[in-house]
């Protein structure tokens, strides 16, 4: 029909619009972040891209479910205040008729979701933390940024450097100082290169420097010039793949345990793709809109709504999670609840119109009868 296909295209454009805003939305936040923690010297700077890459495919069910219902809500709340909804009942249609075109809309979406969270979801994070580990195992100088004071993983040696070249290694201005066994050795050198030696371990040659070795506050300190020094920086790297949990699973394998922490998961992944179903379904009453009025109040209701289901989640999650409910079923009720307040809104927006007046007259009569 002529309003099924009108509907259907406008949520297709806007949906597009409003996944697009979110999208650079949240990739310019977490970029920011990236930045910044590349700036302390917490990651490395070639790392930003895949990092960010890896967090986008995490975070694309949650933004589909938000571009699902954003986009219900914004279509139909704009045909309420044109006026356009009161020519579509007008000419006999209801609420209800609106439901097969926004499920429609919704399902493949859905399908889309279900595949993100059982299947891609898993595998992001699984590849971030591998890559992760890899960050950590290579050399700790090259998430170093000149100027930046930075402390080695096992927190026995700090770097300064005041300038560093990534494509010849060349460092310049050096300050190392390690701490061992209660003695402190600082060390400072005008020059240096980062390189390799033949077991593959990296090394930080350092050129005219000095090295000061003894224990604080006894005076007592070694002194030491040097023309060359060799420090390794870090062993071998090596490939560590690791251990599965609950967020890196398979969906498989979390359908055949008995864990708690694995059933919650398992719920939180299942929920997701009924979650933009049923929101879909809410904001279609939810998008209702008096244009006499002229307050968008459907909109705060709208996010009061979604906070809710959200947080009902959260909880069933959780109590899931830590063995309160042994189930991964137990979380079915918050989207039952939602459901049956879909159900209701769009039975009370389709009762016919009565003066309010009016109806507190007929509820006394029932009453008093």
């Amino acid at each position: 029909m002529l309003f099924q296909k009108s509907l259907t295209r406008e949520l297709t454009y806007t949906s597009i619009g409003v996944f697009s805003i979110l999208l650079a939305i949240l990739l310019s936040t977490q970029t920011i972040n990236m930045l910044g923690r590349a700036a302390q010297g917490r990651i490395a700077s070639d790392a930003i891209f895949a990092l960010i890459g890896f967090w986008s495919i995490g975070f694309f069910p949650v933004l589909m479910i938000l571009t699902i219902f954003v986009s219900v809500i914004v279509t139909l709340t704009r045909m309420w205040r044109e006026h356009e909804m009161a020519v579509w009942m007008a000419s006999g249609k209801s609420l209800t008729d609106w439901v097969w075109p926004v499920l429609r809309f919704a399902l493949p979406l859905s399908l889309l979701i279900a595949v993100g969270t059982t299947v891609i979801e898993p595998w992001a994070v699984q590849r971030s933390k591998e890559y992760a580990e890899t960050l950590k195992q290579r050399e700790e100088m090259t998430a170093l940024s000149p100027g930046v004071f930075k402390e080695s993983r096992s927190s026995d040696r700090v770097y300064f450097i005041e300038s560093y070249s990534v494509l010849s290694g060349a460092t310049r201005n050096v300050f190392v100082q390690s701490i061992k066994a209660g003695e402190v050795s600082s060390i400072f050198a005008k020059s240096g290169q980062l390189s390799t030696d033949k077991d593959g371990n990296r090394i930080l040659m350092l050129e005219n420097g000095r090295r000061y070795t003894g224990e604080p506050g006894s005076g007592a300190f070694e002194v030491a010039e040097f023309e060359h020094y060799t420090l390794k920086i870090s062993e071998t790297e090596r490939v560590v793949r690791p251990e599965l949990d609950s967020e890196t699973r398979p969906t498989l394998q979390l359908l055949n345990s008995n864990q708690p922490a694995d059933r919650a998961e398992l719920a939180w992944r299942l929920s997701l793709p009924l979650c933009a179903l049923v929101l879909a379904l809410l904001a279609i009453p939810l998008s209702y809109f008096n244009p006499r009025a002229g307050h968008a109040y459907n909109l705060v209701f709208a996010l009061g709504a979604y906070l809710l289901y959200q947080n009902l989640m959260w909880l069933l999650r959780d109590a899931i999670g830590s063995g309160k409910l042994h189930s991964a079923l137990a979380i079915l009720p918050a989207h039952a609840a939602m459901l049956a307040l879909a159900a209701a809104l769009l039975y009370y927006h389709n009762r016919p119109a009565e003066p309010w007046l009016t109806r507190m007259k007929r509820l006394l009569r029932r009453k008093s009868a």
